[in-house]
């Protein structure tokens, strides 16, 4: 029974298989019966099962031909090879009389013949008619022709097995062979084209069914609106941008303002936080310097004698009479004198004279009495303090006391009113603001500036020299110890003479401010080595220590000397400013000083 080489059917007979290879393979769209690939004609078939199916048969074969009968070719039907070669089949042609694919169907033949060149090639002939034997004959021809076409082929197909592996960018296909290769790819393309052509017959089909239907229509690329022409799709898009420029003009003219009111509360914001910030420094100041209102010298007497009642420590008939003391000496204006100390000078002259030791030169001012803070200026009343010290001195001497000997040393309350009384004169307008022209009842600091106006508004002839930064190492402070040496020694070598060793002159103390507190420089003193100290009076130091320089243990004076002494080491703060009292004011002299004072700078040294 006739068995078909490409599809493994048995027929009946050799009639029925010229008709099952006519209607089957010839005429239909052949299939792969190994894969799915389909659609191509017999020649590309027949490349295709040589080159990707080629196996090794169980019948004696060579590589290249392709004869599957029965469950083999069931069980590989569906399926995808990739060509492998042994390399001992690598070289092997094909013998003659082995029928293949490639043999099967001439090129180019009609259907007719094709069918009967099958027949020939694969079936024994039932007899010998003329037309067999012309069959035959033109039949020998043909495969005679093809049989060298397929030999090149067959070469061509067979290369050897150092080539490298070519593998399929459209499938899962590896040759080793590029002609291959490239013989499958166009098998892909061709495929591939007529897939496009049948999608522009199909897109072709409805751009005709939409002719038919109405004109062509320009869709715009802003939106899904359609127009049956270019100028109205043109008209219909300026409008797109004419509404986008506007909206976009709004919308910059929405977000400038939105900026702009954000700029403005965040300014508003940071001004309030400012203000804020600085409300708060202002009232740590306030608080620093005793303007916060929480009162004066007066009204810390009375608290501190309240403290006391209430620690035992002192009792209620005590509490009255301190008080209405405290009240005749607010209302007198004059200090009470129980923080003063007396005959220090001539104690500390005395003092030099009798313990020279390692003292070379010793300069005392004038006779000054001390004055100590009391409880109702203790933590602020030093420059109270230092300048009822000052006016002590200029009390005792001329032509001082012919001019201030009508005011009394004042209290504190009385100072300040006094400088208020300054401030309405005219003396020293930015420092009045700085206090608000106010501080009585406060517990307001004062400085040089504050005692300069005092002075001046009592016709006294007042210096500030401000020595603004250090000029020594470590921060010391080298040239006020030479200005204070040069200011006491300055009337003792008038004559030429040398002076001698303890000199007292006739000069009022030097007022000395730095940062938080003041004191007052009553004297210098030069040691043998050319070292200089100054000896000061502290506000801060309580009458009973003060009251050991009057002692006759020279222990205890030299302890108290001690304490007196200030050596550059000891003065290290950023800045000092000193006042001094220099002669009086003609009513002339004073109006210049106090229209000076509006524009008022200290001497600054160096």
């Amino acid at each position: 029974m006739p068995i078909c080489e490409i599809c493994s059917e048995d027929v009946a007979s050799e009639a029925e298989m010229r008709t099952h290879l006519l209607l089957i393979h010839l005429e239909n769209e052949m299939p792969c019966p190994f894969c799915s690939l389909s659609g191509v004609s017999y020649d590309e078939l027949s490349l295709h099962i040589n080159t990707a199916h080629a196996e090794t048969p169980s019948t004696p074969s060579v590589e290249g031909s392709v004869t599957h009968r029965g469950p083999a070719c069931t069980e590989n039907r569906g399926k995808r090879r990739t060509v492998t070669r042994k390399e001992g089949h690598s070289g092997e042609s094909l013998p003659p009389g082995t029928p293949s694919i490639q043999t099967l169907i001439p090129v180019a033949e009609s259907s007719a013949d094709a069918s009967v060149g099958v027949c020939g090639a694969n079936s024994r002939p039932t007899s010998h008619s003329p037309e067999s034997c012309t069959h035959t004959k033109n039949t020998k021809e043909r495969q005679e022709s093809l049989e060298e076409h397929v030999a090149l082929k067959q070469k061509r197909l067979s290369s050897p097995l150092k080539e490298k592996l070519f593998p399929c960018p459209m499938c899962s296909l590896v040759c080793r062979d590029g002609f291959i290769l490239q013989e499958h790819v166009e098998l892909h393309l061709q495929e591939q084209t007529i897939n496009e052509v049948k999608g522009a017959e199909t897109d072709e089909g409805a751009s005709a069914s939409s002719t038919n239907t109405g004109a062509k229509r320009y869709e715009c690329p802003l939106c899904s609106l359609s127009f049956p022409d270019g100028l109205s799709l043109q008209e219909h898009v300026e409008l797109h941008l004419d509404n986008g420029a506007a909206t976009g003009a709004e919308s910059s003219s929405s977000d400038l303002t939105l900026a702009r009111q954000l700029h403005e509360e965040e300014e508003e914001q940071r001004k309030q936080q400012e203000a804020k910030r600085e409300a708060e420094e202002f009232k740590k100041l306030q608080k620093q310097f005793g303007m916060d209102g929480s009162g004066g010298y007066r009204k810390q007497i009375e608290r501190n004698m309240e403290r006391a009642v209430s620690r035992g420590s002192m009792v209620p008939t005590e509490f009255h009479r301190k008080r209405a003391e405290l009240m005749e000496s607010l209302a007198t204006g004059m200090d009470d004198g129980k923080t003063r100390t007396s005959g220090l000078m001539g104690a500390l002259c005395d003092y030099f004279r009798r313990e020279p030791r390692d003292t070379a030169h010793v300069w005392l001012s004038a006779d000054t009495d001390h004055y100590s803070s009391s409880t109702g200026d203790k933590g602020w009343g030093c420059g109270y303090r230092n300048f009822q010290m000052l006016l002590s001195s200029l009390h005792k001497q001329e032509p001082y006391n012919n001019v201030l000997c009508d005011i009394p040393i004042p209290n504190i309350p009385r100072v300040q009113a006094l400088i208020e009384e300054a401030w309405k004169q005219g003396v020293d307008p930015a420092g009045a603001s700085h206090y608000n022209n106010r501080i009585q009842g406060t517990r307001a600091w004062v400085g040089t500036t504050e005692i300069y106006s005092l002075f001046t508004s009592l016709s006294a002839n007042a210096r500030v020299v401000d020595f603004h930064k250090a000029t020594g190492q470590g921060g010391t402070h080298p040239h006020l110890f030479d200005w204070v040496k040069q200011y006491f020694s300055q009337s003792a070598t008038r004559n030429g003479r040398l002076p001698p060793r303890v000199v007292q002159t006739s000069l009022p103390p030097i007022y000395l401010q730095h940062q938080g507190h003041s004191r007052s420089v009553v004297g210098l003193e030069q040691k043998r080595n050319g070292s200089l100290c100054l000896l000061l009076f502290d506000p801060g130091c309580p009458p009973s220590e003060m009251a050991r320089l009057l002692e006759q243990d020279t222990a205890a004076v030299t302890t108290a000397v001690r304490r007196m002494r200030k050596f550059p080491n000891h003065l290290k703060h950023q800045q000092y400013q000193v006042l001094v009292v220099e002669g009086l004011l003609t009513p002339e002299q004073k109006q210049r000083q106090i229209a000076n004072s509006r524009t008022f700078h200290a001497e600054r040294i160096p």
